[in-house]
């Protein structure tokens, strides 16, 4: 009875706080609303690829006058689905930006609400300075604008999902309200809401649907920082492990007869670059985790100073595999890693299932650098094959679960 009771007490914290946070969450502007006034900071990349391209400013909702329909779209960087369509959304500029069409996209999500661990698809955050990133990246033909500060404009509209399309007459009434098209890839794109809705405004005709489900992430409203908070303490009750390793169990691990992609770095306590770029591989770790992941670290340092780079391991709070290398011989660890490793720390690679190495980098690395390499080899959507894709060239099965 006492473990019926406590369920059903569980059950009902689970349903209390769920309600809670629909109850948190604004309603959506309704058809036929004019739009909510906005000035928000912003960007628009005006060509090239180096950060000068980059025009900051701030933009508010008179900026789009004299455009026939304005075209706003709630979206942001780290969800797989906006990812996704981030070339939808390109397209869709350059095919209406001669018709009158002003396309807008708006990051409504408070960066510091959103988890490490659901960034398991992305490189990059949502704050304003990873958006400035990601817009040069991929050279947006589009403002980017952000709301993360104090989401009053997400507030005003209610976006539901990443990404939310609000629809605009020449009046600035809403008439569509919904997903950019029917499916997750767009790929298997069989109806395009958004772009329907956008051929019938035009033309002058009614739109038969004003109003469809979008889907993608949640937003990520201010309140969910407590959430953030809490995941990062229980990270930091994780205790690290310290193992000792020889040659031949290096090479097991470069061979990788997994279905996880491996990072493995090279490190020691005495190595100022090693310390200085730890923090970032329990960063990354506590990112991909979760997905078919896995780090290893390799400590360099005298196994006599066990206790001291064990010390250093839980300072840090880091969970992962952590090895000390038990053999005096570094040409006989390079045979067993990588032979181009030079002999230098820090020392990071990337090994794909089956040993094939995708990424090796002598010196520091730059986070960005790594974890792009890293999700690019994952995979950035929901129904990515990155090492599906990699077995499948390899001949071999795919692993199981990324299909």
């Amino acid at each position: 009875m006492a473990k019926f009771g406590s369920i059903s007490v569980s059950i009902a914290t689970y349903l209390f706080l769920n309600v809670a946070a629909l109850a948190a969450a604004p309603p959506t502007l309704e058809i036929g609303s004019a739009a909510p006034d906005f000035r928000l900071p912003g960007i628009v990349v005006k060509g090239g690829t180096t950060p000068a391209s980059i025009e900051e400013r701030v933009f508010q909702l008179s900026d789009f006058d004299e455009a026939k329909l304005l075209c706003l779209i709630f979206t942001c960087n780290h969800c797989p689905t906006a990812q996704a369509y981030e070339s939808v959304l390109m397209e869709l500029t350059k095919d209406y930006q001669d018709k009158g069409v002003a396309v807008v996209a708006i990051s409504p999500n408070d960066d510091q609400a959103v988890s490490l661990a659901e960034l398991g698809y992305s490189d990059l955050g949502d704050s304003f300075e990873d958006m400035k990133v990601r817009a040069l990246d991929r050279n947006f033909n589009f403002p980017y604008l952000y709301d993360g500060a104090d989401q009053k404009v997400s507030l005003a509209y209610g976006p539901v999902a990443t990404p939310h399309v609000f629809l605009f007459d020449a009046e600035r009434k809403l008439r569509y309200s919904g997903r950019l098209t029917d499916n997750e890839n767009p790929a298997k794109t069989k109806t395009q809401d958004t772009r329907d809705a956008l051929d019938r405004l035009l033309a002058g005709k009614a739109i038969t649907t004003p109003k469809t489900r979008p889907f993608g992430c949640s937003i990520k409203w201010s309140d969910k920082r407590a959430r953030v908070q809490k995941a990062l303490e229980q990270w930091n009750q994780e205790k690290a492990e310290l193992k000792m390793i020889l040659p031949e169990e290096v090479a097991a691990l470069a061979k990788n007869d997994t279905d996880k992609l491996r990072v493995i770095n090279l490190w020691a306590t005495w190595c100022d670059p090693c310390v200085t770029e730890f923090p970032y591989l329990v960063e990354i770790n506590r990112m991909y985790r979760k997905r078919p992941f896995e780090l290893i670290s390799i400590s360099m340092d005298d196994p006599a100073d066990r206790d001291n780079v064990l010390a250093f391991l839980n300072k840090h709070h880091a969970s992962f595999q952590n090895y000390m290398y038990n053999d005096d011989s570094r040409d006989a660890l390079a045979e067993a890693l990588d032979r181009q490793w030079p002999g230098g720390l820090p020392y990071t690679v990337i090994i794909a299932p089956g040993g094939e190495i995708l990424y090796r980098h002598i010196d520091q690395f730059d986070p960005l650098t790594l974890k792009k390499a890293i999700v690019e080899a994952l995979g950035r959507y929901y129904f990515s094959d990155g090492l599906a894709s990699m077995a499948r060239r390899r001949g071999t099965s795919a692993p199981v679960g990324l299909l």
